[in-house]
């Protein structure tokens, strides 16, 4: 009798197992749960988290910035709060050197509110994003001419600056787009120039002539242009075409009498006070 009583426990204990098993198990999902992360803006209202957003902005607290923006546009995705933090994670990704990021939001709120007020400040702000990319701080170091550098980005922030000052000629933004714009004039010119040299050196004089020439023609007024006539007189000369030479020689000397490239060439002379050349 007491060996049939045992053998009936046996499976009971089990079960037993078993359902002390499922238990564990409900109490560790349980535990890893309400260990992670909570969020501590969970509740708030689209008001505070901009507020905090802001806050965070003022410290220079990117990182928090863009998570409370983010949070913002996710849980509010309409209404003015909305608007704002769109226009401020674009701000925050340019500051926190996230260009990607920032031409995303800006891209994103100019599909979004085509006709909002603040479409003048965005478009200034993509025309930053590439105007001083985070390799140009070390341009002093490294003597790199801002013409040297991918033409892409330069052509990029004109386009933004040059449609800011199309479209909102009264902006308050819109002087500095101009100068900055101007700049940019001059310094793709000059990168155009350098390819023209790149090419003139290595007998491709054609391929030299074309890309100065268009220096001339679309750039007009960029004071590159001097050498850039200097440049079709002499890949003109090497391709013996001597009218085409005669032609440019008589443009450059008259927008450009004495040019100082008739005596030094292409290359410019270098400044052997300057200590960066001494390495």
């Amino acid at each position: 009798m007491a060996a049939h009583a045992l053998a009936l426990l046996k499976p009971l204990s089990s079960l037993t197992r078993l359902a002390l098993a499922s238990l564990c198990l409900a109490l560790v999902a349980g535990c890893s749960t309400t260990s992670g992360k909570v969020d501590p803006t969970a509740g708030w209202s689209a008001e505070r988290l901009y507020t905090q957003a802001r806050a965070d902005m003022s410290s220079n607290n990117w990182s928090e910035a863009r998570k409370n923006l983010e949070s913002l546009e996710a849980r509010y995705p309409f209404g003015l709060y909305a608007q704002q933090a769109l226009i401020d994670q674009a701000y925050v990704n340019w500051k926190d050197e996230e260009p990607e990021q920032a031409r995303a939001s800006i891209d994103r709120f100019m599909q979004q509110y085509p006709n909002h007020p603040g479409t003048d400040y965005m478009l200034y702000l993509k025309g930053m994003i590439t105007f001083t990319p985070p390799s140009a701080i070390l341009s002093n170091v490294t003597r790199q001419d801002p013409s040297e550098r991918d033409p892409k980005g330069l052509r990029e922030s004109y386009e933004a600056f040059n449609e800011l000052i199309q479209r909102y000629p009264d902006s308050r933004y819109t002087p500095d787009a101009r100068k900055r714009a101007a700049w940019l004039v001059n310094t793709i010119a000059e990168n155009e120039i350098h390819v023209a040299q790149y090419y003139y050196k290595r007998g491709a004089y054609v391929a030299a002539a074309n890309r100065a020439q268009t220096v001339v023609t679309d750039f007009e007024g960029a004071p590159i242009a001097e050498k850039a006539l200097y440049l079709m007189l002499l890949s003109y000369e090497k391709l013996q075409l001597p009218e085409l030479a005669a032609d440019a020689k008589r443009v450059l000397d008259q927008n450009f009498p004495n040019s100082k490239y008739h005596q030094q060439g292409l290359d410019e002379p270098v400044n052997y006070w300057n200590p960066m050349n001494w390495l």
